[in-house]
């Protein structure tokens, strides 16, 4: 739930004293003495509520009311007075008005009202939300190929990410996608309409950092390979996140930010800031069902971009690729794909393929087999055994071997 507070009221005694009440009951108020200093933060994507004086010199509360249903209906605004009559009240909640309280109200009463204006307003965004998600598709299932339960499982942890509306920090290997998943993370966000920016952290000064975070107002700004922050830049993005921050900021890195953490490097305050969720990538090693489905996925996008037939993928290729570590990742495996698809080589890992002996590469090949053929059988074992033409005893056998379970892949 969001704890910002647009609080709008000429009189700056008030506006201080309401403001710090708001921040002792760990809110975040945002000042302004007029409907003018105001108005640029009436959006239909503001994720907080307003609170504003009815009477102010130019445009009043009422002008700001309009202003505020113009702009989205549902957007929470509590009018203040101290002048109240019952005319007024009756006219503040007929044009929309959440609330009205007369000044000077207990705080008790002020924050009550507020409170209940911003879990109405949470849950106002987050049926938008989801509104959004089933209109355009989950982003994550989209973007995200794969089957595995590694990849499941950060489909799911990516959702969490995006409701959390929180910084988020991703980590993984080179060419593991880390971008791509803080893309997901916003495009399932409520701000998922809003701008999603991203730069190298390593090119970033103070003045681009800044200009950055502006152009990604009431979005999503993702730095990559955030240990490349210079230690001036380090501390101008503390200083933003405390004072607020116009925008979501998402980092990502491959390498050890702990270390980084450790030797002075890299700021513990502000790690400790951009790590509030952490998700990891699993390497494509360590996921090896999820081959065939990329490979086959990156293969058609590549002969689609060309406009060439898609090439028939044989078993040999097939488990030539399930033989492989791709130190590389996804990215290795998608430039072997665009490769292949353009007749250009067989696809082949990146440097370090080899490694593996030849028992080595066998095994991890049948494992590979076992694993897609209980996936088509839906986990049956005999079914399973008679497509790979095995006995029982000898695929129970071979179940064992490799820690498979059958039962793991059924679906019911």
């Amino acid at each position: 739930m969001s704890k910002r507070v647009l609080l709008v009221d000429d009189d700056s005694e008030v506006r201080e004293a309401l403001g710090q009440t708001l921040e002792l009951a760990d809110l975040s108020p945002l000042l302004a003495a007029s409907f003018v200093e105001a108005k640029d933060h009436i959006t239909a994507d503001f994720d907080g509520v307003i609170v504003t004086d009815i009477r102010m010199p130019g445009r009043d509360g009422f002008h700001l009311l309009t202003y505020a249903r113009e702009a989205d209906p549902d957007l929470p605004v509590i009018l203040l007075t101290g002048e109240a009559d019952v005319p007024m009240a009756v006219r503040a909640m007929s044009e929309g008005a959440f609330g009205f309280l007369e000044k000077p109200c207990a705080p008790s009463d002020f924050l009550g009202l507020v409170e209940t204006a911003l879990r109405g307003r949470a849950l106002v965004l987050e049926n938008r939300r989801l509104k959004l998600q089933v209109e355009q598709g989950d982003a994550a299932a989209r973007m995200l190929v794969g089957t595995s339960p590694q990849t499941q499982e950060l489909r799911r942890r990516l959702r969490g990410a995006a409701r959390a509306a929180a910084e988020v920090l991703i980590t993984g290997e080179t060419g593991a996608g880390i971008p791509k998943a803080a893309e997901v993370i916003h495009l399932l966000s409520a701000a998922a309409s809003r701008p999603f920016v991203k730069r190298s952290a390593a090119s970033l000064t103070t003045d681009t950092l800044a200009v950055a975070l502006d152009d990604a107002t009431a979005g999503t700004l993702y730095l990559d390979e955030i240990t490349g922050l210079t230690h001036a830049v380090q501390f101008a993005l503390m200083d933003a996140l405390e004072s607020g921050a116009p925008a979501r900021v998402i980092s990502g890195t491959t390498q050890d930010i702990v270390s980084a953490v450790d030797s002075g490097t890299f700021n513990a305050d502000l790690f400790y800031r951009l790590d509030l969720l952490r998700v990891r990538i699993t390497p494509l090693r360590d996921r090896k069902e999820d081959i065939p489905v990329l490979f086959r996925h990156f293969v058609g996008v590549a002969c689609e971009q060309a406009n060439l037939p898609e090439p028939e993928i044989s078993s040999d290729i097939m488990g030539d690729l399930l033989a492989q570590d791709w130190p590389g990742n996804a990215r290795s495996l998608m430039n072997a794909a665009m490769r292949f698809a353009m007749g250009i080589t067989e696809p082949r890992g990146a440097v370090g393929d080899d490694a593996l002996g030849l028992v080595d590469q066998m095994a991890q090949v049948e494992r590979s087999l076992l694993i897609a053929a209980l996936r088509r059988n839906d986990g049956q074992v005999t079914q399973t055994a008679q497509t790979l033409k095995l006995p029982r005893k000898t695929f129970y056998d071979k179940l064992a071997r490799h820690g498979l379970r059958a039962e793991s892949y059924r679906k019911g």
